[in-house]
């Protein structure tokens, strides 16, 4: 339960890993440059930051949910904190504010599912929405906030560890240590607890909505780390992109997977396995120099596949469907 979504010898997550084994080799026979160094490189590269959401909504949606916010939140914390350093605020102070804005939201967010019991994609969607049109109009002047010339974020994207940039190391590291708190701890058992039967994890007498809380609050802070990776990476962070695709490819990363969305099973294994047959799919996509639009058809069309199968393999009980999590 704790890591594969299902430990037979056709478990999705073996399936989707063979895949991307097999689009791998077609793809380097196939397509020149693909076998690149600096090609790989830019593969592992391009899902980094994506891997990095996965790993924020893979933790929600194991403890059935779903966090409709999070790029709102990545690209607006990112560039509200930006904004400040611009301004002239030091850097304790405008990480801080940033940061207690972050915990604001994700608090509000696990309040809303919680305690108010919102369905957690329409309380997720409309704090989303909140977020990008609130720091858009009153808190940013422009649509792309420029990083400060010699700030650590501007020297962090020029660090290139064995020639690999450092936000392939810090999404590993995040996957690893969501790995261990799920694994290791009580708060992850919880998580899979209530994502298996809510009802049940609370007559056990977990914690079912502090719990609701610290997940979203965690989503909103790994969510704010992929801002500062994205802002260190291209030295800006471009508000625009809450308006992109960035969303449904996480959730196609976390669901092609093998993470259930009707929570209660799926691990850090399967985000990884999700996040690399999606990123050599999209690089073998831009070699062939497929247009934008037929490769968000292509992302929707297997979304869509995925979805259906998940509902198939892991239906939703009547109890969730009552709850209306997702």
């Amino acid at each position: 339960m704790l890591g594969a979504s299902a430990h037979g010898a056709w478990s999705q997550e073996r399936i989707v890993l063979a895949l991307a084994v097999v689009l791998f080799v077609i793809s380097g026979i196939a397509l020149p440059g693909f076998l690149a160094p600096a090609n790989l490189i830019s593969i592992v590269h391009s899902v980094s930051v994506l891997g990095l959401l996965a790993v924020a909504m893979a933790i929600v949606i194991i403890g059935r949910g779903i966090d409709l916010s999070a790029v709102a939140i990545m690209a607006m914390s990112a560039a509200w904190y930006l904004q400040m350093l611009n301004d002239g605020w030091s850097e304790w102070q405008a990480f801080g504010i940033a940061a207690a804005g972050v915990l604001a939201i994700g608090l509000v967010n696990g309040f809303l599912v919680a305690y108010a019991d919102v369905p957690a994609i329409f309380a997720t969607l409309a704090s989303g929405s909140f977020v990008f049109g609130f720091v858009r109009s009153r808190l940013i002047t422009q649509d792309a906030v420029p990083v400060p010339a010699g700030h650590w974020l501007e020297q962090l994207g020029g660090v290139h560890p064995f020639g690999i940039p450092a936000e392939v190391f810090v999404f590993a590291g995040a996957a690893f240590l969501a790995y261990l708190f799920l694994r290791f701890t009580k708060w992850g058992r919880y998580v899979y607890y209530m994502g298996d039967n809510a009802m049940a994890a609370r007559n056990m007498g977990i914690p079912v909505r502090p719990m609701n809380l610290l997940r979203y609050v965690i989503s909103a802070f790994i969510s704010l780390g992929a801002g500062l990776l994205t802002a260190a990476s291209l030295h800006s962070m471009n508000t625009r992109i809450v308006n992109s695709t960035l969303l449904y490819d996480i959730i196609l990363v976390v669901v092609i997977g093998g993470i259930g969305l009707s929570g209660g099973k799926g691990g850090m294994r399967n985000v990884i396995v999700g996040a690399v047959l999606i990123g050599i799919m999209k690089n073998a996509m831009t070699i062939l120099d497929v247009p934008d639009i037929y490769q968000n058809l292509i992302k929707a069309t297997i979304l869509l596949i995925a979805i259906v199968i998940d509902s198939l393999v892991n239906p939703r009980d009547e109890q969730t469907a009552q709850q209306g999590d997702i």
